[in-house]
Order: C-alpha cells, then sequence, then structure tokens
C-alpha cells in the first residue's frame, strides 16, 4: 500500500497549505539520496512477493458469505511475532486498505539460487496457514482479487451501514467501517481524495448483457449523475484498493540494471494482467471486464475538474490524462529513450532543479512527472524534515503514484539496493498458482538480463495493451502489440528508419513490422517462425544452468501450468469465475449475483484453494491438490 507513517493525519484542508512544501523539499531529498547512491554496485538478486487476501466469513444456516472486519485485529496478532524476532519468522503482515485485508510476504527475501523456487509456494502456503489459525468459526481467508458482493446490502461481519451523508468516504455503498481502522492513513486517504477531486470517485464498468440483464441495471443512475445505465457504478475508494492483487519486487545490482528491467518488464505488464485476470464480478453484478486495474484507476482518481478536461484550467495547472493510478508513461534506460512517444507532464521548475543537479533527462523527467500530483496524506509530526537523512516527502508522493511498475531507490541508511517493483497482476486462488507466476517473472529477469533481450515497444502500444488485457477474455481472444524480434539489442535498419523517436516520426507506426499483434499465446508459447516465445527463451536459459532435479521438476511443473493457462487449455480465473456464476442452477441471465450464488462460488472456491477439490479447468491436471469425486462434471471437463 505504501508508505505507512504514523502520526496525526491531516485534512485536505490542512494539507492544501503544504503541498508546494512536501514537492519541493520530496525532491531535495530524491536529490540528495540519488548523490549519495547512484555510485552504489554490487547488490545481488534479492527479491520477494507481496500476496494479498481477505478475511471471508460463511454463514452457512443462511446460504450467505460475508467480508469479516477483523483484519487489523489478526494483524496485531501476527506481528507479534516480528517484534519478538525480527529475523527469525517466515513471513511478515502488514496493514491494507480494507479492514477484511491482510499482506503477506516472506520473511526473508529469497535470493539469485533457482533452488529457491523450492521454496516460494510453501512459504506461500505457510503464510495462509498461520493467518488461519487465528480465524473464528466459519471465518476463511481467501486470495481472490475481489469480493463479488462488495457494496451489497448486509456484506459485512460484523454488520455496518454506508452513510452518504457523513463520515469519510461518503458511498452510498460501503461503510466506514470497511476501510482499515488501525491505521489513520488509510481513511484519511479516502476522504482526502474525495475531498481534492471535488466529489466521490466515479466508477462505471460495463456490465455483462446477458439474455434477461435489465438496462438500466438499478436505480442508481436515476440518483446519481455519473451512473450510467448499463454500468456497474461504483463510488468509493474502497471498490478499487478493497482488490487484492500479487506483486514482486526485485533488487538490482546497480542503477543502470534496475532502469534495464524497469522499462524491460514494462511490456510485459498488459500481458500478465491479461494472464491473471481474476475479478469479473463486481457490486453483485458480472462485468464484462474481467480485471481490477481500472475499477482502481477510478477509486483513486483524485483530479479536478479542471485537470479531466471538463472545465477551462483556472485553479489547477495542467490537464492530467491519467489517475495517480495507471501505467507508466516514460522509459528509464536509454535504450528505451526512442519508445517515449508521449508527451510527458511535469513543473519545469522541478525538472530543472533535477537536471542541475546533475540527474539526467530521462530520471528527472520520470521524477518531476509523478511529482505533478498532491500529497494526499501528510501527517503533522513529518511536516518538517531532515532533507539530508530522511525521505518521507520523497516517499509520499512517489507510493501514492500506483502504476504498472515502480523505480525504487535504496531507503537511507539502508542495505537494501536499487529496485523494481512489478505490479499489474491480479492474485490467484491458490499458492500453486501465485507461486507459479512468480517464479515464471522472477526467471524472466534473468532471461532478459542473461540475454539482453529487448521488450520494448512505444510507451503508447503498452498503453493500448493495458485497455485490451482488461476485456472479458482478453488472454484468449484479444491481440497484443509486442516486439517481433527480441533477441536483436540493435534495432534492424529498416525498423529504426521507420521508428527513429519510437512512433513519433512514423506516419503509421502500426505497419512497422518491429512491432507486431500476437495473442499471449504466441508471447508466452511462441509463433513458429515468427517469434520464439518466452518460456522456449526460459527453457534455453535452464539449458544452461547447473538445476537440480528437484529444482528443474518445481520450475517445470510452473512452467507448464503457465504453457496451458497462456494456450487457453485451462481457464483464467476471471474466465472460471464467469463459468461457475452463469452455469449456477439459481443464475436467472440476468447478470446478478446472488447470495446464494456468491456463497456457493466462495466456499467452492475455498475448496480447491484448500486442496478438497480438484478443478483441472482451473489448474491443469499436474497439482498437488487432493482429489474429491464429487465436483460438478462442467468444471472438470
Amino acid at each position: 500500500m505504501g508508505l505507512l507513517t504514523e502520526g496525526t493525519p491531516l485534512t485536505w484542508e490542512e494539507i492544501k497549505k503544504w503541498t508546494q512544501h512536501v514537492r519541493e523539499h520530496g525532491i531535495i531529498q530524491f536529490i540528495n539520496m540519488y548523490k549519495k547512491l547512484r555510485d552504489r554496485e554490487g547488490d545481488i538478486l534479492k527479491w520477494g512477493d507481496e500476496v494479498e487476501y481477505i478475511i471471508v466469513k460463511f454463514l452457512h444456516d443462511k446460504n450467505q458469505a460475508k467480508v469479516s472486519l477483523r483484519g487489523h485485529e489478526l494483524l496485531a496478532i501476527l506481528n507479534e511475532k516480528e517484534l519478538a524476532d525480527p529475523n527469525g519468522v517466515k513471513s511478515l503482515w502488514r496493514p491494507e486498505f480494507a479492514s477484511y485485508m491482510i499482506e503477506g510476504t516472506p520473511g526473508k527475501p529469497y535470493g539469485g539460487l533457482l533452488a529457491h523456487f523450492n521454496i516460494v509456494e510453501a512459504n506461500m502456503r505457510h503464510r495462509r496457514e498461520e493467518v488461519s489459525q487465528l480465524l473464528k468459526p466459519d471465518e476463511v481467508v481467501m486470495s481472490i482479487t475481489s469480493f463479488p458482493r462488495l457494496g451489497c446490502g448486509d456484506f459485512t461481519d460484523p454488520p455496518s451501514k454506508p452513510n452518504p451523508k457523513s463520515g469519510e468516504t461518503r458511498s452510498i455503498f460501503l461503510p466506514d467501517e470497511t476501510v482499515n481502522q488501525g491505521h489513520p492513513r488509510f481513511l484519511g486517504l479516502a476522504r482526502n481524495i474525495r475531498e481534492r477531486r471535488g466529489d466521490t470517485p466515479s466508477i462505471n464498468i460495463p456490465v455483462f448483457r446477458d439474455t434477461n440483464t435489465k438496462i438500466p441495471i438499478d436505480d442508481t443512475q436515476t440518483y446519481y449523475k455519473d451512473a450510467l445505465p448499463d454500468h456497474v457504478y461504483m463510488d468509493a475508494m474502497g471498490f478499487g484498493m478493497g482488490c487484492c492483487c500479487l506483486q514482486l519486487t526485485f533488487q538490482a545490482c546497480n542503477i543502470t540494471e534496475a532502469r534495464t528491467l524497469y522499462d524491460q518488464l514494462t511490456p510485459l505488464c498488459p500481458i500478465m494482467l491479461a494472464f491473471s485476470a481474476a475479478s469479473p464480478l463486481h457490486r453483485g453484478f458480472v462485468t464484462d471486464s474481467d480485471c481490477r486495474w481500472s475499477i482502481i484507476s477510478g477509486s483513486v482518481d483524485c483530479r479536478t475538474e479542471e485537470e479531466r478536461g471538463l472545465k477551462p484550467l483556472r485553479h489547477n495547472k495542467f490537464v492530467i490524462k491519467k489517475s495517480r493510478y495507471d501505467s507508466i508513461d516514460s522509459y528509464l534506460s536509454p535504450q528505451g529513450e526512442k519508445y517515449n512517444d508521449i508527451p510527458l507532464l511535469y513543473n519545469q521548475e522541478d525538472y530543472d532543479k533535477l537536471i542541475d543537479n546533475g540527474i539526467d533527462p530521462l530520471l528527472a523527467g520520470h521524477i518531476a512527472h509523478l511529482f505533478i500530483r498532491d500529497t494526499m496524506s501528510l501527517f503533522s509530526e513529518r511536516i518538517h524534515q531532515d532533507d539530508e537523512n530522511e525521505t518521507d516527502h520523497f516517499e509520499n508522493i512517489q507510493s501514492t503514484n500506483w502504476q504498472t511498475m515502480r523505480f525504487k531507490p535504496p531507503p537511507p541508511n539502508s542495505t537494501i539496493g536499487w529496485r523494481v517493483e512489478f505490479r499489474p497482476c491480479e492474485v490467484q486462488i491458490t499458492d500453486f498458482e501465485n507461486a507459479a507466476i512468480v517464479c515464471f517473472i522472477v526467471l524472466l529477469t534473468r532471461v532478459i538480463l542473461s540475454y539482453q533481450l529487448n521488450f520494448l515497444i512505444p510507451i503508447s502500444k503498452v498503453d493500448e495493451n493495458m485497455q485490451n488485457a482488461q476485456k472479458r477474455n482478453a488472454a484468449r481472444e484479444q491481440k497484443f502489440w509486442f516486439r517481433k524480434d527480441v533477441t536483436t539489442h540493435v534495432s534492424p535498419p529498416a525498423a529504426n528508419e521507420c521508428c527513429k523517436t519510437g512512433s513519433r516520426n512514423c506516419e503509421e507506426p502500426q505497419n512497422c513490422d518491429m512491432f507486431v499483434q500476437m495473442s499471449v499465446n504466441e508471447i508466452i508459447n511462441g509463433k513458429e517462425g515468427e517469434f520464439p516465445g518466452l518460456i522456449p527463451l526460459i527453457n534455453s536459459y535452464l539449458s544452461s544452468m547447473d538445476v537440480d532435479a528437484d529444482t528443474h521438476c518445481t520450475i517445470q511443473q510452473y512452467l507448464k501450468f503457465i504453457q496451458r493457462r497462456a494456450s487457453g487449455e485451462i481457464l483464467t480465473t476471471a474466465s472460471w469465475i464467469r463459468k461457475f456464476v452463469t452455469e449456477h442452477k439459481d443464475y436467472r441471465q440476468d447478470s446478478v449475483v446472488t447470495d446464494k450464488i456468491n456463497y456457493d462460488l466462495l466456499k467452492t472456491l475455498n475448496q480447491i484453494q484448500a486442496g478438497e477439490l480438484h478443478c483441472p479447468l482451473l489448474l491443469g491436471t499436474s497439482t498437488m491438490s487432493k482429489t474429491n469425486d464429487s465436483v460438478p462434471t462442467a468444471f472438470t471437463k
């Protein structure tokens, strides 16, 4: 979730007086940190994952499932182990935005040994078991991206009610109690984003139109000007930040390697978003989208009407095209510079200050672009800081630019090096799936660096891919721009002639044969005679490594899963969930997820994640789940 400073949170009216102060000192803090650490060398590969979970309460006598608002209570107990023995714990636990959520990471980062892939899934399983031991009867911890009936009447345990007239969120659907009450940052963020925007967030996701779908789907559009009749309308930060994800962070050996990884992983973000799609259900409806991304983007969109281009600029400086939660707008490496074909907004004085202090134009533009945003969270005790030794003002802005990739400088006075965070993936149902995705991405970073691969495409095409990645059944049906020749470090002359500056000087960049549109299957598994495929590249890399038998078996099991899902042989989580709902005996072809359907869905998913129910359509046939002969035929074909 980002920086979690303790203190007394300020309101937006109070923060407004200090936004320029935070911006100026944040830039200074980055400059000071950069000068100290730009020449840092020799850090080794370390990496780790973050898995977010939802606590679900089953009411079996009523055929209902609700979110359990006990995340902070569980976190307090889990953190006792870390406080008692910081170096001896297998897992670390951190708060998340929603009071029904919790985030777990490995106790220590993994390293560069391939043998570490053998313990990723086991560590994830340990985390799940550690939380499960603290749960009440009929509570379970689930790695689901979204709770299907979030915002639908009595959906919390204990019960709570929304209050659109007062409180911090002012939502017609989500009570303030669904926001984490244990840390002052979260409610403050929800309030300040709403107040800066001048209204509650406005999120409209197209509904999945079935034969009996009622349009408009409900009466929200009658009372709320921003609600569209054929869309699922949501109005609070919690609808986005109340979703769960799977993220990875890598430590690079130096700043140059970190910038290279940041760039080369960027074109993979929409591919992995489509591959990991897991959230087709929102506010009790089946939607026509498979992913959480645009929902979170809208949920934290603090841009004013002027910044959204709805009114002429008077009080604000820029029209800003994106929310502060979105895909990145520029590459950072010299190799990526010519593919930066989106104009980069920044305050000229911030950019000039960075340049004057020896920071190159690419990195200066990136930092200055982040700093077009105001701080949304500020604590009275942390207004005045020691800019030589503290970086809270920098991190305040950095950590609330929630983007597909994050470039992370070393913390002050730390042994931690330059890092890169990969952020697009939706969390999966089982530890096996999450471990497979994590190990796949880590292996890709090794292949990128070892083979000096080049995945770069114009950043505008990455944006186009991000939109396509969220569409229904995108992993099977959509095409994505991708670089045709990833093994050629220097671009072919003909391609350079067409795309000397990305797509800027190319009259028809879509015709530049340097980039082609491919399916997820073609990108991951390859296209004969045209593209090698990511899995074959990984296997080529592994063939040159000394891999022990156990590690080889683990890796190949993960890669087989990745191959089969990419090929469409097994379903994405989103497609499986959609199939379950639309084939449920109580479903009325009306796009509605009833209490009973929600209950049966979550109960089935819990059986799958616990290994009590084997589901080849979701997991394939090679996982270690226990077989259960009572699986419905529709989900075992």
